[in-house]
């Protein structure tokens, strides 16, 4: 599948424009300042839908990343061996007017202006394609990939870091949402620090707004967060943990990788 950019509608630019200026104002001081500078170094701009081929030239050339055109949510192998290729998923429909703030699924703000600004970090793309390879050994069990869900959903959708003292927003699901961009400052959430135990052992739901997140110091958390799940799960797959422990039926809903 491809983008067919000349497709978008005078009205679907002027929807991006209304999300990309209002959410790029209000993250003046809660995202991480890198992800702030990554997005136009990634070919993204509040004028118009951005262009693939222009996003991909901009972050093929910093870190070697493409963009996957997907119609929707797609098995979690298939997702993952995709990442381990350098390839992020994004859907192509954007939502209209009456959605700025509520969606049931990801659509390419979500994708583009959450996720893609940060495949030009070195460091933290790294981690996304090292993140897919570790999982990619865990396919075959399905509690396993439960487990690689939570750590997916409390760090590439929902994470937080620190930042000179300050709480900052990393992770898509918190930078391409209006409401929960706020919500984290709110005395409504829990801010746990993180560790990967905690994280694997937590379930999330992924039909509500978070009240539950985890905050690594500094982007080196998530580099050694890789070797650490893996040991984690290969002792959880040989049956070293008691399955009880983690939690597996108030998991609702997955992580949507993919």
């Amino acid at each position: 599948m491809k983008q067919n950019w000349n497709n978008y509608s005078t009205d679907d630019h002027e929807v991006w424009n209304i999300l990309f200026e209002r959410q790029v104002k209000n993250l003046q001081d809660k995202a991480w300042n890198e992800y702030l500078q990554c997005i136009p170094r990634a070919g993204i701009h509040g004028d118009r839908v951005p262009d693939f081929r222009i996003v991909e030239e901009h972050i093929g050339k910093e870190t070697g990343w493409q963009i996957e055109v997907v119609k929707g949510i797609i098995p979690v192998q298939e997702f993952l061996e995709l990442l381990a290729k350098k390839r992020f998923c994004s859907s192509t429909w954007l939502r209209s007017r009456e959605q700025l703030d509520y969606l049931e699924e990801p659509d390419m703000f979500h994708d583009t202006f959450g996720h893609l600004p940060l495949l030009v970090n070195k460091q933290y793309a790294d981690f996304v394609q090292q993140f897919a390879v570790m999982g990619l050994k865990f396919c075959d069990n399905e509690q396993a990939v439960m487990l690689l869900e939570r750590l997916y959903w409390f760090t590439i959708e929902f994470g937080l870091m620190k930042e000179n003292g300050q709480l900052r927003i990393y992770g898509a699901g918190i930078l391409s949402s209006f409401g929960e961009s706020h919500h984290i400052y709110s005395d409504k959430v829990e801010l746990k620090k993180f560790t990967v135990k905690d994280v694997l052992l937590q379930p999330f739901h992924n039909n509500e707004v978070q009240h539950l997140y985890f905050v690594v110091e500094n982007m080196n958390d998530l580099w050694n967060s890789i070797p650490e799940t893996e040991k984690f799960l290969t002792d959880f797959v040989n049956g070293k943990f008691d399955e009880e422990e983690f939690c597996f039926e108030k998991q609702l809903g997955s992580a949507a990788m993919g």
